[in-house]
C-alpha cells in the first residue's frame, strides 16, 4: 500500500478475494428486511446529552479549554451541517471551546488558500479528497496530528484508513466521514407496481430499468448539474469491469484514459446515460438537476415519481428524509450491479487536518477520531463513520446498520474514490478536468473516443505527465 491515497490496498490475490467478501457481505446485508428508522429497541441505555454523546462513562478524556476559540470549515451545507454542528456543540460542552463553523465551497483548496492569503486560515478544515490533504501539506498549511490524535485513530481506524490521511508516513488527517459510494436507491412502490425486482448485474440493471420504463416511470435520475456523481458512476463501472489492478493505474495515470478498458466502460455507461428515455428530462434535464434535487424527485409524487431510481452513497438518506418517504419501507436499496465478476466497493470520505496548530485544534481532532463523536452524528443518519469501535447500534435503522456493518467488516479491502485521488484541477473542480467531460459525454455519449481524449488531456495537465 503506498500512502498519500494513491492505492488503498495490496494487489495481491488473497486482496481480492477479500474485496469480493466485501462486497458480498454488503450484498447480502442489504438483501436483509430493511426497517424504518426510530424503534425503541435502536436506543442505547445510560446517561446520554440531547446530542446522543455519552456524559459519563467515556474512555475520552479531553482538556479544559475555556476561552479557546476555534474555526471550522467544511462544504457541508443543509441537514449535514446541521448535524455537524451538534457534534461541534458535544466538544464545547465538553471542554468549554467556542467553535464557528465556516461554510466553504468548493473546490476547498482554492477556498482556503484565499483564507490563507487573507491571514485568516481556520484552524480545522474537513478535506473530502486525499489529493486536497497532500497539497495542503505541500503548501505547508496543514500541521501533523499529535500523540493523542494518534492514539485515538491507531485504537479505532484500520491501517488502510490511517494511511489514506498520511502524507510521506506523516499523520496529518482524521477520516471522521466515510461514504459507500456503491449503492444504488430505488422507490420500492414504483418497483412494486412493476414487478421489477433488485438488480445484481448489469444486464439485470438493464432489465429492471426497461420493466420500470414499461410500467410508465423513467428509470434513472441522474444528477448531471454535478459533476462528481458522474465520476461515481464511471468509478463503479470501471471498477467492476476493468479491475482493482486496472483501477489503481488509472487513478495514477499510470496508463492514459484513452486506453481500451476506459473505453469499455464508457460504452458501458452509455446503455444508460445514451438513452434519453431512461433518464429523468433526458439529457438536458439531467444536466439542471443538482444532487439534492435528484435524490428528493425519485422519492415524491407517490406511486408516479420523476424516477424510479438514484445511484449515490449512504448519505442519500439525509435528502430522502426532507420527502416523506421512509427509508428501508418506501426508499430502499440494493449494491451496485457487478459489471465484470466482483461487485464494486467504492468508497468516499471527509478527513479533518488541522491548519492552526493548538491545543485547542489538537483536542478536536482527537474527539473526531474517537467513537463519541461519531456516534453523536450516526444517531442523526445519514453518515457513515470508518470507525471501528462505533457502536452499531447508534445508526437510526438497519439500512445504515447494514452499510455500516459492511464498511467496517471490508477493513482495508476497498477502493478509495478515483477522482478523489486525482489533483483536484482535474478530479475535484466544478467545470473543469473529470467532472466537466464527463458532464459533456452525459450530453453526448456516441462521442467516447473524443470524450477520452479530452479526459487525457485534461489529466496529463493536471498530473504534469
Amino acid at each position: 500500500m503506498t500512502k498519500n491515497g494513491a492505492v488503498m490496498h495490496s494487489r495481491s490475490t488473497s486482496t481480492r478475494n477479500a474485496v469480493k467478501a466485501a462486497a458480498t457481505l454488503l450484498a447480502g446485508a442489504l438483501a436483509l428486511t430493511l426497517t424504518a428508522c426510530g424503534s425503541d429497541d435502536d436506543k442505547s441505555s445510560g446517561n446520554e446529552s440531547s446530542t446522543g454523546a455519552k456524559e459519563s462513562g467515556s474512555a475520552l478524556t479531553l482538556p479544559k479549554l475555556n476561552g479557546t476559540t476555534l474555526e471550522v470549515a467544511a462544504v457541508w451545507t443543509g441537514p449535514e451541517q446541521a448535524n455537524f454542528k451538534k457534534v461541534l456543540a458535544e466538544f464545547e460542552k465538553r471542554t468549554g471551546a467556542k467553535i464557528t463553523f465556516v461554510p466553504a465551497q468548493d473546490p476547498i483548496i482554492n477556498f482556503l488558500g484565499s483564507k490563507i492569503a487573507g491571514g485568516q486560515p481556520p484552524d480545522v478544515a474537513m478535506l473530502p479528497q486525499p489529493g486536497a490533504i497532500k497539497q495542503a501539506v505541500d503548501k505547508k498549511w496543514a500541521t501533523p496530528l499529535g500523540a493523542d490524535a494518534k492514539a485515538e485513530l491507531a485504537k479505532n481506524y484500520s491501517q488502510g484508513w490511517q494511511d489514506i490521511g498520511a502524507v510521506n508516513g506523516t499523520q496529518y488527517g482524521v477520516y471522521y466521514k466515510a461514504a459507500n459510494k456503491s449503492l444504488i436507491w430505488y422507490n420500492a412502490k414504483v418497483f412494486e407496481n412493476a414487478g421489477a425486482s433488485e438488480p445484481a448485474t448489469w444486464d439485470e440493471l438493464l432489465k429492471t430499468a426497461q420493466t420500470v420504463y414499461d410500467s410508465g416511470v423513467t428509470p434513472f435520475s441522474i444528477p448531471g448539474a454535478d459533476g462528481w456523481p458522474l465520476t461515481d458512476w464511471f468509478e463503479n463501472v470501471y471498477l467492476s469491469q476493468a479491475g482493482p489492478e486496472k483501477y489503481d493505474q488509472l487513478a495514477k495515470h499510470e496508463i492514459k484514459w484513452t486506453d481500451a478498458s476506459v473505453t469499455k466502460a464508457l460504452t458501458t455507461l452509455a446503455q444508460i446515460w445514451g438513452k434519453k428515455d431512461y433518464v429523468a428530462g433526458g439529457a438536458d434535464g439531467a444536466l439542471q438537476t443538482q444532487f439534492p434535487n435528484s435524490v428528493t424527485q425519485t422519492f415524491t409524487g407517490g406511486d408516479q415519481p420523476k424516477a424510479a431510481m438514484v445511484y449515490e452513497g449512504d448519505f442519500v438518506q439525509v435528502n430522502i428524509a426532507q420527502t416523506d418517504a421512509k427509508v428501508g419501507t418506501d426508499a430502499k436499496v440494493f449494491p451496485f450491479p457487478k459489471v465484470g465478476s466482483t461487485a464494486p466497493v467504492v468508497s468516499g470520505g471527509d478527513a479533518a487536518v488541522i491548519l492552526k496548530d493548538s491545543k485547542g485544534a489538537q483536542a478536536l481532532a482527537t474527539f473526531l477520531a474517537s467513537p463519541d463523536a461519531a456516534e453523536i452524528q450516526a444517531k442523526l443518519g445519514g453518515y457513515l463513520s470508518p470507525n471501528k469501535n462505533v457502536d452499531l447500534a447508534a445508526y437510526p435503522n438497519d439500512v445504515q446498520r447494514k452499510i455500516a456493518q459492511a464498511l467496517v467488516a471490508a477493513g482495508d479491502d476497498f477502493r478509495f474514490d478515483m477522482s478523489d485521488q486525482a489533483p483536484q484541477a482535474f478530479g475535484g473542480t466544478p467545470g473543469k478536468g473529470e467532472w466537466k467531460d464527463l458532464q459533456d459525454f452525459l450530453k453526448n455519449p456516441t462521442d467516447v473516443a473524443g470524450i477520452q481524449k479530452k479526459l487525457e488531456s485534461d489529466a496529463a495537465a493536471a498530473y504534469g505527465n
